[in-house]
């Protein structure tokens, strides 16, 4: 699904949040900001390295982006190029959940809307959290569900209706974009999700809400016991 949309879902990503994606990475980069700079850098799922260049703004010592679609790595390595951009970002075939790194290889590990996607989020929470250093940073930055009246409400009619619609039209996929919001409306935010990340070993474990709660980014430490 994800190689058949590769080359629409940077344009598609920008249309449809109406440009508040680009928002909400840099909030993400300016929270990581607050604990590391010139960190060693791990991108889980990093699609076509949105996350992964937006966190160039750490001075990071170097960023490695993973992902299991090829055409998703394929345009994000083209992006990366033209951007000479090569020295300081990798992007290569990885699965989430049997990270191909040591123990102990970064300080930070990151992920931008693709935990939804773990077919095993413990797993793959786990495996960021093996790969970290000791008190090293896990940032999630993930889609919410707003609570509040009536932007509970707009959301859900946008989200459920207007977004799949949309989605089709530019992508000619007719699952992507039905997926997406089945996806978000399952996921286990909040407190939930910060319990999640508790299990797979982090501690100080926080959430910020963006944008009325469409999106949050979550943090965790590894403990220095591990």
């Amino acid at each position: 699904m994800f190689d058949d949309i590769a080359l629409r879902y940077d344009f598609l990503n920008h249309l449809l949040s109406f440009g508040i994606d680009h928002f909400w990475r840099r909030k993400a980069i300016k929270v990581v900001s607050e604990t590391y700079k010139n960190p060693r850098i791990l991108d889980v799922a990093t699609g076509t390295g949105d996350l992964a260049i937006a966190a160039l703004k750490l001075d990071p010592v170097h960023i490695t982006g993973i992902d299991i679609s090829q055409k998703m790595l394929e345009s994000g390595n083209k992006k990366i190029r033209k951007r000479g951009l090569s020295g300081k970002i990798d992007l290569i075939p990885g699965d989430s959940e049997n990270l191909p790194f040591s123990d102990n290889s970064f300080d930070v590990a990151m992920v931008a809307f693709g935990v939804r996607n773990f077919s095993d989020r413990l797993k793959g929470l786990s495996e960021m959290n093996r790969v970290l250093n000791e008190k090293g940073m896990a940032m999630v930055l993930e889609f919410s569900k707003p609570d509040r009246f009536p932007f509970r409400q707009i959301y859900y009619f946008y989200f459920k209706t207007m977004l799949p619609v949309i989605g089709r039209l530019f992508s000619r996929n007719r699952v992507a974009y039905s997926y997406l919001p089945d996806s978000v409306m399952q996921f286990p935010d909040n407190e939930r999700f910060m319990a999640l990340m508790q299990s797979a070993g982090f501690y100080n474990v926080s959430h910020k809400k963006l944008t009325g709660g469409i999106a949050c980014i979550y943090t965790g430490f590894k403990s220095p016991k591990q």
